[in-house]
């Protein structure tokens, strides 16, 4: 069960509970907030709580997302085998009531939660479990493809044909309630990944039914299935009720859910891509909160007594070095770079308050950070010497950042990408602006094989999925990739190798040396850790913000 949380601000939200009830007044037409029930307490609340997101879901068959926005959305209607416990990265029961690894770190035993129903009215039990992880396995084709099942490629390394190597290797049901994973190799972060999005158990009855692997007439891309566009099925607290392209998602209470059901009958997420749209639509009451506030937003909103509310910061903002340059192959250049970046102004100009400075790629409370790495503070006067010193004075570089999105570690790109440049510039380099949207061109441009020429440094970032450092280093620097265009096969066997390791005990040690290698080599700049904000109206209650917005909204009510 969920912990509820108040959000309330005393005074100051009093006070505005009034200017929020007129102004939602003002605006019916963009709002329906359903009926009004009596709360558990006798108060009036809404039966339609109104989020917007930045963007649309890219598709809703949970397997095949890697985007926050679809991970949003699917926290509603999908749930996993594990969980984490509100405004935390601690662990939790969810579907399984409890696991037991093996001693080699190579078996883990669930214990499922009996009498759950999937919104079909399908039952979920082991065979359930069973179907979910051997279809992942056994993805054929396109399926196989990065950019589709980007989730499984990353954690489990392949597949039953074609790209082999797996670390499955199979799933047992010996009963209705105990589901048995064997792996090939140890993976100590198993448990914890099993809290992502993209293993959350759906239908399997669904799935078939509706094609969930058929990519017949969906140009050959299997995100668009039927399936993926109209029928998910999952376990949540919301069922899946319809899906108007570019304007929102709307979900319905599910009333034989096995947990805390939902106290709001309806759920609407809307899609508002411009952070200062989103800010005015909260201040008319068209909407009940929106995530990512931009930090020019702050004030004024709370001001007019909205709530605001700081996520954990449990991410990392980077400037990234594509070596297909070869002058960013130099090392003496990558560290110009860093030297010339100064963080904590990075941080004061373009990023809310509560953002801190970064030293390496993964936050302070992951295991393996290591405070004693080799460190390049600001010095712009050492930036322009090893430029010197490099044969580089007269560089220039095409600095990619996107445009139109707002992320957790990115909240307004335009303004971060502003600073570094001035920095950048400040030391003699010339920069070439590259802006693209952020889909499908950015991602394409900073992660494709498309891309490796069209820009040399990038802005991107990661908000970590579960505690383990091989989500951070290991998603970044665990084998050669077109993002950061180096082949370092030290840095690599070392990632393998600690990843392995049976225990979170044994692997402490082996990350605190590879975060060192990570320094040493300057691969990109580790940038900041962003405090993302979330902002709501003063009549909302139940919204405990999650550091890895493992965020489910049966606990949300909203008083009018």
């Amino acid at each position: 069960m969920r912990f509820t949380r108040s959000l309330r601000r005393g005074v100051a939200v009093i006070a505005a509970l009034a200017l929020a009830g007129s102004l939602a007044a003002c605006a019916p037409s963009q709002r329906d907030p359903g009926t009004v029930a009596p709360s558990q307490g006798g108060a009036e609340t809404k039966d339609t709580f109104v989020f917007a997101a930045s963007s649309d879901p890219i598709m809703l068959d949970v397997a095949m997302a890697s985007d926050g926005e679809t991970f949003r959305v699917a926290r509603q209607m999908f749930e996993g085998l594990v969980a984490t416990k509100p405004g935390t990265v601690e662990l939790q029961p969810s579907l399984a009531d409890s696991w037991e690894p093996s001693a080699d770190g190579k078996t883990y035993t669930f214990k499922l939660r009996t009498g759950v129903k999937f919104h079909d009215g399908t039952d979920f039990n082991a065979e359930a479990v069973c179907a979910n992880f051997d279809r992942w396995y056994n993805w054929t084709g396109l399926n196989q493809n990065e950019n589709i099942t980007y989730y499984y490629n990353k954690l489990f390394k392949g597949f039953k044909t074609g790209k082999t190597g797996s670390i499955y290797e199979s799933c047992e049901a010996p009963d209705p309630a105990t589901a048995t994973i064997k792996l090939n190799a140890p993976f100590a972060g198993f448990v914890q990944a099993m809290t992502l999005s993209a293993f959350a158990m759906q239908s399997p009855t669904a799935m078939k039914d509706h094609d969930a692997d058929n990519t017949t007439g969906t140009a050959d891309d299997p995100r668009f299935s039927e399936y993926a566009t109209a029928h998910p099925v999952g376990t949540g607290p919301f069922v899946f009720d319809t899906w108007e392209r570019g304007q929102q998602v709307t979900f319905k209470r599910f009333d034989d859910y096995w947990g805390e059901k939902a106290k709001v009958s309806r759920v609407v997420i809307r899609t508002i891509s411009d952070p200062k749209a989103r800010s005015q639509e909260l201040e008319a009451g068209s909407i009940d909160g929106y995530d990512l506030v931009s930090p020019a937003d702050l004030k004024p909103l709370e001001e007019k007594g909205m709530q605001l509310l700081k996520r954990p910061p449990f991410n990392i903002l980077y400037l990234a070095f594509n070596q297909k340059n070869e002058a960013l192959q130099d090392p003496k250049v990558r560290q110009a770079l860093t030297h010339a970046i100064d963080r904590q102004a990075v941080v004061n100009n373009s990023l809310p308050e509560g953002s801190k400075p970064a030293k390496e790629f993964i936050p302070d409370m992951v295991n393996g950070y290591n405070d004693s790495v080799t460190e390049y503070p600001y010095d712009p006067e050492k930036a322009k010497a090893l430029l010197k010193e490099a044969g580089q004075e007269n560089l220039t570089l095409k600095f990619a950042y996107p445009t139109g999105v707002s992320r957790p570690y990115m909240p307004t790109p335009e303004d971060t990408y502003q600073v570094i440049k001035t920095q950048l510039e400040a030391v003699g380099i010339k920069i070439t602006p590259v802006a693209a949207k952020w889909t499908p061109d950015y991602l394409d441009m900073a992660q494709g094989e498309s891309g490796t020429d069209k820009r040399d440094i990038h802005l991107l970032g990661w908000n970590g999925d579960y505690d383990d450092p091989d989500n951070f280093l290991g998603v970044f620097f665990a084998a050669k990739s077109n993002e950061w265009g180096f082949d370092n096969p030290e840095l690599f066997a070392a990632l393998k190798a600690a990843r392995e390791l049976p225990t979170v005990e044994e692997q402490k040690p082996a990350y605190e040396k590879i975060n060192a290698m990570i320094a040493d080599y300057a691969p990109g700049v580790p940038i900041a850790h962003p405090a993302p904000t979330l902002a709501f109206g003063p009549g909302v209650e139940g919204y405990v913000p999650s550091p890895v917005q493992d965020e489910v909204w049966n606990t949300v009510t909203v008083k009018p």
